[in-house]
């Protein structure tokens, strides 16, 4: 179990042990369960991006095709944390911290969500954190579920669609960059950190 839990927080070893399947249901998981907030999204779609372009055998599928499979996973994982949320409701705010839950990240997000309103579902696609929880605060505070799925959409495609297709593009034009994956996944780590870490003192300043 621990060496499974190592392979999905490495981006590389999820593709390349798990092939398309894993990488979709990971999507999944960090968009719409509750402990799937330690998953490398972002890195994920980046590195899949990049493979499709440079490695097409490996993943198996074209690049519109890999896109669509990935906003789907997407959007059907934030509909997944929304009914939980509003299953839940409130008691999640009550609910004691385990190795795969901080109530920080409730808190964080929901400080978050109070700022920017609906626009938290589709900023937060970018954020670690941030978007494992968003729907699921969303539930809570049971937003309309047609205007839920709206800005579920928009983000979903924005989120993908921007990672992905700049990192498609850069493995057609650079071939060489995937010899350099590692250097990415961290600089996109700390670029992805930073905001997360400015709202997270944020909010514990306002508490």
């Amino acid at each position: 179990m621990l060496d499974f839990l190592k392979t999905l927080t490495d981006p590389q070893s999820i593709i390349h042990l798990g092939g398309l399947w894993l990488l979709l249901f990971v999507v999944f998981a960090e968009t719409g369960l509750l402990v799937g907030f330690f998953l490398p999204g972002d890195s994920l779609i980046f590195i899949s991006g990049l493979l499709c372009a440079t490695k097409p055998d490996l993943l198996d599928v074209s690049f519109i095709t890999l896109l669509s499979l990935l906003i789907l996973a997407a959007v059907i994982g934030n509909v997944f944390g929304y009914w939980f949320g509003r299953k839940v409701g409130d008691t999640l705010y009550n609910r004691k911290d385990s190795f795969f839950f901080r109530k920080q990240h409730v808190i964080t997000t929901t400080a978050f969500y109070e700022k920017h309103g609906g626009k938290a579902l589709i900023l937060g696609r970018f954020l670690p954190i941030i978007r494992t929880f968003a729907p699921i605060i969303a539930g809570v505070i049971k937003v309309d579920f047609k205007i839920f799925m709206l800005y579920n959409l928009i983000g979903a495609i924005a989120w993908i669609g921007s990672i992905g297709s700049i990192a498609y593009f850069l493995g057609k034009q650079y071939p060489g960059i995937e010899n350099y994956l590692g250097y990415i996944v961290i600089g996109l780590i700390v670029i992805t950190a930073i905001p997360v870490l400015i709202t997270y003192l944020k909010s514990r300043n306002k508490k």
